[in-house]
């Protein structure tokens, strides 16, 4: 792992860490009346803001947002599409009554699993949640239960608890925090914030009713719900209105402004029927909320696409053998607008430190992650910032000595190397055999020649005496 310093930049020495994100508490907090709020930047999931927001409290109608989730991950699975034609069955209104929000589905009628999902998120149809529930269920609603229990347990939430899917009964628990786990994970399917966006939306006629017309409840969208148009809010998008008595008002909302993706979970608002006030505080409370983020915070770049953060060294590598490291996108803080000096980390990790060329412009080869005060804010891949070309003549080296290195090539070369000394040793063995025995054979033949010429001299002599022997007799 490298470490290294970037550039000082401007941020603010006091955030506040909540929940392993920090949130800035130098601000003077907005005035709320929310009894539990979070605030948190998407981009990031860094919390700007935060109020009792781990404290457990019944979120009514918000439960919803687990309900949606849950048939949209059906969907991705291919267990189920949005039209399925789904018939409602007897327990369509277990625990209506006469205040609760319907969409006054009937036995027996039949709705399509999208219409089912706009009449839930829209029009708040506890009815609605009822039909979905049982149809994913396989025909009981408390085993659909156990799964919304089930998923929020996987996503993190420990005090959440559910009782059935529509938040009527007052007994769900959960916390702001642990739903901003819940619509995060929602909001990675684009189908929920189309349907939790929609302002009105049309459910054809039925095989039971006439076609429905549905008004969305979340006034900071809407001008054409039940509360007017006091309340809207222009940078507003989604998601899902709450309330009962003893839940309060609540509203989870998102808002975008100079490229800032905020999203914001009030719970236990004041209102009417709580309260003398004739104020939704849940609408008015958003709004502050966002006007003070937006007022506030500045998003600062810390990595741009264009710099390079880093070196990598490349084996096999033409010129110096390394390759710049930039980041793929963007990566940006969200930061108080008078934050005061300070500095970032960036850490560099290569996904592998024995890099090789050839390595082509654009590879993902590792991950910059930006610390600060010791806490990871963001990541982001680093790739590649040009192509590495690969150097021939190291490459034919490299490739020469790993075959060479392998144990077989190199059994035979030891016994190759055995054959050929053992060859060389009988061939010289052999030669000197040879010359001495061409020596032996020289000196016989010199032998046989001397006592040749000695027997001539010797026959000679012998024939010279002849004569002069006959003379004396």
């Amino acid at each position: 792992m490298k470490k290294f310093r970037i550039f000082p930049l401007i941020l603010l020495l006091c955030l506040l860490f909540a929940l392993s994100a920090p949130a800035a508490q130098a601000l003077d907090a907005p005035e709320l009346s929310a009894q539990a709020v979070i605030l948190v930047d998407l981009d990031s999931d860094l919390i700007l803001y935060e109020k009792n927001s781990m404290q457990q409290r019944s979120p009514a109608s918000l439960t919803k947002v687990m309900t949606v989730l849950l048939t949209l991950e059906a969907v991705e699975r291919g267990e189920v599409t949005l039209d399925d034609v789904v018939t409602a069955g007897p327990d369509c209104q277990n625990g209506m009554d006469d205040d609760s929000s319907s969409v006054y589905i009937v036995i027996g009628e039949q709705l399509t699993l999208r219409d089912l999902l706009y009449c839930a998120m829209v029009s708040s149809g506890n009815d609605a949640c009822n039909v979905i529930a049982s149809y994913l269920g396989g025909g009981s609603i408390s085993a659909f239960v156990e799964r919304m229990n089930s998923r929020a347990a996987e996503l993190g939430c420990t005090m959440t608890r559910f009782v059935d899917p529509n938040g009527l009964s007052n007994n769900d628990l959960t916390s702001a925090y642990e739903l901003y786990l819940i619509t995060r994970a929602a909001l990675r399917f684009p189908e929920f914030m189309n349907i939790a966006n929609t302002i009105s939306y049309t459910v054809p006629a039925t095989n039971a009713n006439a076609a429905r017309e549905l008004k969305n409840s979340n006034a900071l969208i809407s001008t054409e719900g039940i509360y007017g148009s006091g309340y809207l809010y222009e940078y507003a998008a989604g998601i899902k209105t709450g309330y009962t008595r003893a839940a309060g008002y609540c509203l989870i909302s998102t808002a975008e402004k100079d490229g800032m993706h905020l999203l914001g979970i009030v719970m236990g608002c004041d209102g009417p029927y709580l309260s003398e006030t004739d104020i939704r505080n849940n609408f008015s409370d958003s709004s502050k909320l966002y006007d003070w983020a937006f007022e506030n915070f500045t998003r600062r770049t810390i990595l741009s696409p264009d710099q390079v953060v880093d070196f990598a060294e490349v084996a096999l590598a033409q010129g110096d053998g390394k390759v710049g490291l930039r980041p793929q996108r963007e990566c940006a803080l969200l930061l108080p607008n008078d934050a005061p000096p300070g500095e970032e980390d960036v850490r560099v990790n290569l996904y592998d430190e024995n890099l090789t060329a050839p390595i082509e412009a654009g590879t993902a080869l590792g991950e910059a992650e930006v610390y600060y005060n010791g806490v990871r804010f963001a990541s982001v891949k680093l790739v590649a910032s040009g192509n590495v070309e690969l150097a021939r003549w190291e490459y034919f080296k490299q490739r020469i000595q790993s075959f060479l290195s392998r144990p077989a090539v190199v059994a035979v070369l030891i016994l190759i190397a055995v054959l050929a000394i053992a060859y060389t040793t009988l061939v010289l063995r052999y030669r000197a055999l040879r010359r001495q025995h061409l020596k032996q054979r020289r000196m016989a033949e010199q032998r046989r020649r001397e006592l040749a010429r000695q027997r001539e001299i010797e026959a000679a002599q012998a024939q010279e005496a002849t004569p002069f022997e006959q003379d004396l007799f």
